[in-house]
């Protein structure tokens, strides 16, 4: 029997979020706007456990706590936050809650202390639809792990930050979660704010009356009205100048824009998604960075790892690129190293761009460590050292070589390798699998996805 969980949140995007979360995992869902909501449906309703924000307006989630301890002593309670705080987390647990997460909440964490709680088993990966996953590659557990990720938030209204640094694919990745949405119909616009001069970046975003400013020759409807119905994309979002924050953060919290020169705020139905190469938290810190506009744009975060650390991905990349240009040219076992060996501080960025400079070069059908740039040949390993990276082509025949069994075990194949067994003695049970490895059940969700361990 399917057991039914009480979502509360007064942010109808993380609403939409934790129930297709739940309902991928075969919960069934009931949402509530509010703690009074929630107490008017549980008069009538016995749910299996509750999941609430805290901070909410009206009654708080302590509040409803507080309220369904006196009716349902043992009613499992998850409580959810975006400021998290030590006396509402001590209140919290006395007062029985199973947990205090804080927001932006792992999605992984969520189903786990949700399972955990009732005595569920972990449920199988849904595979991500083939036709939305069109011309991205990802081989990599990391990868593919972050694609569901996105996948099941771009199905919600929850406005993401996409972090990682440059050239990872950040805005491929904010086309995708466009792609899976509810708004995928309508446009997809995309702003670098590092790439606008910051005195006409208030006129790019919200547009301006004829003669507002000089130059201003023409009315602009700017890019949040370019965007109505869809996506609005904000990359660089980092380097946003001080002033015009103010402006951004009143535009997504009210959905409204005033044009420079304009009389009167014009309503936009938008779905923001920013990103950024820098540690927005560290820039708030430093002053250069706005604390409320951080945790509005933070609500859901995703984090693209780089190209060093998913090289199972660097040679199916490689491929994809000649493809694109019709290019049938194959990747020497040499050339195969040297891309596999190298440090990619450009990342897929960089990855691109080294394979256009080899089809520019190679004068026969096969790619050689020359046709690459010199810091990419530099990295190709010495004779004697091994190498085992998947799928290489040989250089005569074009069949893929195998890869070779490394002789000694790295520190993240040990690493995997105690997590599986943990996992095994306990019956897949990651709290207690937490206690046996030393580590809290947080850390261990967050090495299970770092290293690729699937469900």
């Amino acid at each position: 029997m399917s057991r039914t969980i009480l979502v509360v949140d007064d942010e109808p995007g993380f609403r939409e979020l934790y129930a297709a979360t739940l309902g991928e995992a075969g919960l069934r869902v009931h949402t509530a706007s509010s703690a009074e909501e929630a107490l008017s449906w549980l008069a009538d309703n016995s749910p299996d456990m509750v999941v609430s924000d805290v901070r909410m307006p009206g009654a708080s989630g302590l509040d409803l706590l507080r309220s369904v301890r006196s009716t349902a002593p043992a009613l499992p309670f998850l409580l959810v936050t975006a400021f998290a705080d030590v006396r509402d987390a001590v209140t919290a647990l006395r007062l029985g809650a199973v947990d205090y997460l804080a927001k932006p909440v792992d999605l992984d964490e969520l189903l786990a202390c949700v399972q955990d709680t009732l005595g569920l088993g972990p449920q199988g990966q849904t595979a991500v639809p083939t036709e939305l996953l069109a011309g991205i590659v990802a081989v990599s557990p990391q990868m593919q792990a972050l694609l569901r990720d996105a996948w099941r938030i771009g199905q919600s209204q929850a406005t993401v930050l996409l972090a990682g640094e440059s050239g990872t694919g950040k805005e491929v990745l904010a086309r995708f979660i466009h792609r899976c949405s509810s708004r995928a119909g309508g446009p997809m616009v995309c702003v670098n704010c590092a790439a606008v001069p910051p005195t006409l970046l208030a006129a790019e975003l919200f547009g301006h009356e004829r003669g507002a400013f000089t130059g201003a020759v023409a009315r602009s409807q700017g890019r949040f009205r370019e965007a109505q119905g869809g996506t609005l994309f904000l990359d660089e979002i980092g380097d946003m100048p001080l002033d015009i924050q103010p402006v951004l953060l009143r535009a997504i919290e009210e959905r409204t824009v005033s044009p420079l020169g304009g009389r009167g705020e014009i309503p936009v139905d938008i779905r923001l998604v920013a990103a950024t190469h820098q540690a927005l938290d560290a820039a708030v810190q430093a002053g250069r960075f706005r604390a409320d506009l951080y945790y509005r744009l933070n609500v859901v975060a995703l984090e693209l790892p780089p190209l060093r650390e998913r090289t199972e991905d660097i040679l199916p990349l490689a491929r994809h690129f000649l493809a694109l240009r019709g290019e049938s040219r194959r990747i020497s076992r040499a050339a195969a190293q040297a891309l596999v060996a190298h440090s990619w501080p450009g990342n897929v960025r960089e990855l691109a761009n080294a394979l256009e400079r080899a089809r520019l070069l190679a004068r026969s059908d096969v790619i050689l460590p020359e046709h690459l740039p010199l810091a990419v040949q530099r990295s190709l390993p010495s004779a004697g050292q091994r190498f085992h990276p998947a799928q290489t082509d040989d250089a005569q025949t074009g069949a893929p070589l195998q890869s070779a069994v490394p002789p000694v075990a790295t520190l993240a194949e040990n690493e995997i390798a105690a997590i599986r067994r943990a996992l095994a003695m306990t019956q897949d049970n990651r709290t207690r699998a937490a206690e046996l490895l030393g580590i809290s059940r947080r850390g261990l969700i967050k090495k299970l996805k770092r290293l690729g361990i699937p469900k």
